[in-house]
């Protein structure tokens, strides 16, 4: 089965150059219709420059395909309903979005200041929300619509210095979870790549040996696959020089506590059954998880 996207819209954040710029490409050879969104700032997200995104799209349309570059700060959320409506006003829908767009700004926790904390996650989580924000409305109303989110591992694993990027990348997570659940009924799919390449991102934090082997073109085909028209929903994939895998949150089974026996002392005591992995589950909603206990506790109560 061939994955195609002719006839689809995209948009494309940071796609200026790493990552979003091989994402972009690959919906253009499939016969999508870009948006190529990059503000063109720097790797900490200094200043601004129209360049990139135009490079790009102009490299799409050399090649034979349909781009159009927007400079929009995902951000800012006039920018970003403007890049939303130019899209809309050129091609007449909008029907995939990735968010890719972001920056780094490391130090060890000690060391970090709350600036910087929140300028990361201002670009990763919010600039995630704010432009997801503004292609809903459209995508409800046209019963169809293809969005991802970018996780790390350090949001799903953890990585020294990178508490900002870190919380900002799980967080996506929390958001794919809700929207999924929020979009299912207008045909909206929402998933999460977990993406390892050699950016400008990457290239102080690896050796330059294993970069050359995590190349963005290498993790491009899982991000088509979670914006395709038979996408997963809810899933989150992980793709590095050439490895793709699944990642999943799973909760024990766990142990029911009753009134005179929940202590402290007893939780203690059972801490490696409570571990236990044996019978663990996957929840499709929050409400699945709380009512597995409060289930046990009604039938205790009598």
């Amino acid at each position: 089965m061939s994955i195609r996207f002719d006839g689809r819209v995209a948009i494309v954040t940071g796609a200026g150059a790493g990552l979003g710029r091989s994402h972009a490409l690959g919906l253009a050879t499939r016969g999508a219709r870009v948006v190529v969104n990059d503000f063109g700032g720097d790797v900490h997200g200094a200043g601004a420059s129209s360049e990139p995104a135009e490079r790009v799209a102009a490299e799409i349309r050399a090649a034979g395909g349909d781009a159009i570059a927007h400079g929009a700060d995902v951000t800012n959320p006039d920018q970003v309903a403007d890049m939303v409506a130019t899209a809309i006003s050129t091609w007449g829908q909008v029907d995939i979005l990735i968010n890719n767009a972001g920056i780094l700004r490391d130090a060890s926790f000690a060391k970090m200041s709350l600036a910087d904390f929140r300028k990361v996650v201002e670009v990763h989580l919010m600039g995630s929300v704010t432009c997801t924000h503004a292609v809903w409305p459209h995508m409800r109303a046209a019963n169809y619509g293809r969005i991802l989110m970018t996780t790390s591992s350090s949001g799903l694993y953890g990585n020294f210095g990178q508490s900002n990027y870190g919380a900002a990348k799980t967080a996506l997570v929390g958001l794919m979870n809700v929207l999924q659940i929020e979009g299912e009924k207008n045909g909206i799919r929402v998933n999460t790549l977990g993406p390892g390449a050699a950016t400008r991102m990457t290239e102080a934090l690896i050796t330059p040996d294993i970069l050359k082997l995590m190349t963005p073109e290498s993790v491009t085909p899982t991000a088509l696959f979670l914006v395709s028209e038979d996408a997963p929903r809810r899933t989150i994939l992980n793709a590095t020089a050439g490895g793709v895998s699944r990642t999943y949150l799973h909760e024990t089974e766990g142990v029911f506590l009753p009134p005179a026996d929940n202590t402290p002392e007893t939780i203690a005591a059972l801490f490696d059954r409570i571990s236990d992995t044996a019978d663990q589950h996957l929840y499709e909603t929050g409400g699945g998880q709380v009512m597995k206990f409060v289930g046990k506790a009604s039938v205790a109560a009598g």
